[in-house]
């Protein structure tokens, strides 16, 4: 793994257009994939792409967050932020999976969900909520990939996993960089200094204990050459799936409610003499 990358350039190779999404991830991981749509309440979000597949033989649940490599791809789905048609279309398929005992493999690529009115109308923060709430309950295996950005709760809402994976150049944090720096200095130029203090790299976060592994990448991004990156993915998977098929329904579910509870707890004073 490399750390010659600064913070900042390793958020413009997460943010890069022909970077890997979701659609090429299925292609390359997954056989028989069949698309589910729709969340049986108000309709369908293409920012989600959702359905049940084979991995290496096994039924799985495969979810992610789609962006598109185009200008009409990306309008489609909204530049890869989920509407909550998009988080209810994810937690009927969790749902599912748990009912026909399927893993659950998410992907996540996003700035964050849809701050639009309407989706705020259609209940975008229960929804989230909701799906943090459900996927925390989860006997199945759960297993999350960080593949591009990885922002805000409109990530957290498909990362709430028994294993957390990055890829390599892949960031994760509360919002972006941008925010992050227009409200702590009032001032969004100071973009490479947040991408710093952030601590929002692979590297960072696997120090931190927030992630549980990092996917190398190709020299440059995994969009220069996308089947080393599929290949390391695919390897990483099937070790952490073989490692959570060890672990019963309820100890799985106590173990993921277990690992987010820790997060950023402080350790006890020693009383002194």
């Amino acid at each position: 793994m490399s750390n010659s990358l600064s913070a900042a350039q390793r958020v413009a190779i997460a943010r890069n257009p022909q970077r890997p999404n979701i659609s090429d991830y299925i292609d390359a991981l997954f056989t028989d994939f069949f698309e589910c749509r729709g969340d049986r309440l108000c309709g369908e979000d293409a920012g989600i792409l959702g359905g049940v597949a084979l991995f290496h033989g096994r039924p799985v649940t495969v979810i992610g967050t789609r962006k598109g490599k185009t200008l009409e791809e990306n309008l489609k789905c909204s530049f890869g932020m989920p509407n909550p048609e998009g988080y209810r279309k994810a937690r009927r398929l969790m749902r599912q999976a748990e009912k026909f005992r399927r893993p659950v493999l998410t992907f996540v690529d996003t700035s964050g969900a849809y701050p639009g009115l309407e989706a705020e109308a259609h209940g975008q923060g229960e929804a989230i909520a909701r799906n943090l709430y459900e996927m925390s309950r989860l006997t199945v295996p759960v297993i999350s990939v960080i593949t591009g950005e990885g922002n805000s709760g409109g990530a957290l809402a498909l990362a709430v996993a028994n294993r957390v994976l990055m890829l390599e150049n892949a960031v994760y944090a509360i919002l972006s960089p941008e925010g992050f720096s227009t409200i702590l200095w009032k001032d969004a130029s100071r973009h490479d200094e947040a991408c710093e203090m952030m601590k929002m790299t692979a590297p960072d976060l696997l120090a931190l204990g927030v992630i549980d592994d990092v996917i190398p990448e190709p020299d440059g991004g995994a969009h220069l050459a996308p089947a080393i990156a599929f290949r390391q993915l695919d390897r990483a998977l099937r070790h952490h799936l073989a490692e959570l098929d060890r672990e019963r329904g309820a100890a799985l579910a106590a173990a993921r409610y277990q690992k987010f509870r820790r997060m950023g707890a402080a350790a006890p004073q020693k009383e002194t003499q």
